[in-house]
């Protein structure tokens, strides 16, 4: 039987992890952050995931992360841990700092790093299933990771109740769709898309949810999105999914000075800055933040998107203790 108590559906953001300038995190930020994608209707919450900077952050950086989002959620909806790193000890680790923070499911990656088959991705998810009750996600992201997970194995590992779910971030829209073929029969598990640029697409695919990063931005228009498609005004859903894909520039603005990954988490906070939901545009070495030019872009695209500021104030910033 399947671990999962809770319901996996919906727009979940994948939130970052607001930084003040010594790299500690910054509590009032994150706070406001939370209340941010609670009050915009957003369905639960990704803490320490890939837009999160999870596997960049220091032990102590990640328990006060995940301890103050699980805090300020105060059970409004629902609140997902990353516990994704290069290999099952160490995830069992995050595992158990997640379950002691009060979070109500984990996310994992295949292991990393070291090169691993389809046995061994297998093996990493039945090990963290068989150490909680907490429901298991299931991460398919290779561009990172640098390990496919295979849609029979999505389906024989979600057919056994090992996961719950699965994230799908690995641009395989031929083997998306295969993910939802062959899990279809299983009750409840949910194929959840991590794609911002055609989230509905995969809704008319049968997705039940979306991780989205561009979420942190702008979860109102995903918020529509979502109920767009779950109406199946599939007109509406076409004309915010073409908004936000105009959005998703706020993530290129630095292309090739940095890398992608750079670029992406710094256009995030960047355009957070601007709408005065977290207090600092800083991420986590080695990644690099944008310059002033750029985030004069990223200001731009905010505005063609008719996106002020969600707040009327900036936040001041706290430290963490």
């Amino acid at each position: 039987m399947s671990n999962s108590k809770i319901s996996l559906h919906g727009v979940i953001p994948p939130i970052v992890t607001p930084l003040n300038k010594d790299g500690s995190v910054d509590v009032s930020s994150l706070r406001r952050l939370v209340d941010f994608q609670i009050g915009a209707g957003v369905n639960a919450l990704f803490a320490l995931g890939t837009g999160g900077e999870g596997p960049y952050l220091t032990g102590h950086n990640r328990d006060t992360t995940l301890n103050v989002v699980v805090e300020q959620a105060a059970g409004r909806v629902p609140v997902l841990a990353g516990i994704s790193d290069v290999g099952t000890a160490r995830s069992l680790e995050h595992l158990a700092a997640a379950e002691a923070a009060g979070a109500d499911a984990v996310v994992a990656t295949p292991p990393f790093y070291g090169e691993v088959t389809q046995a061994e991705i297998a093996e990493h998810y039945n090990r963290l299933h068989a150490a909680t009750s907490l429901p298991l996600i299931a991460y398919d992201i290779p561009s990172k990771v640098h390990a496919k997970l295979a849609p029979e194995t999505t389906s024989a590992l979600a057919h056994d109740g090992v996961i719950a779910a699965v994230k799908d971030s690995s641009g395989d829209e031929d083997g998306f769709r295969s993910v939802i073929e062959l899990t279809a029969d299983v009750m409840g598990f949910a194929v959840i898309t991590g794609s911002d640029q055609i989230a509905d697409a995969a809704f008319l695919q049968g997705a039940k949810g979306m991780i989205v990063g561009l979420g942190n931005v702008d979860p109102h228009g995903f918020v529509r999105l979502y109920e767009a498609c779950t109406s199946r005004d599939w007109a509406r859903a076409h004309s915010e999914q073409t908004r936000l894909r105009a959005l998703r520039r706020v993530t290129a603005v630095a292309a090739g000075r940095i890398s992608s990954f750079s670029a992406t988490i710094a256009g995030f906070k960047s355009a957070m800055v601007i709408r005065n939901v977290i207090a600092n545009n800083d991420v986590q070495p080695p990644l690099l933040p944008l310059l002033d030019n750029e985030r004069r872009l990223v200001a731009d695209l905010l505005k063609a998107a008719e996106l002020g500021p969600a707040f009327d104030a900036p936040v001041a910033t706290v430290p963490a203790a």
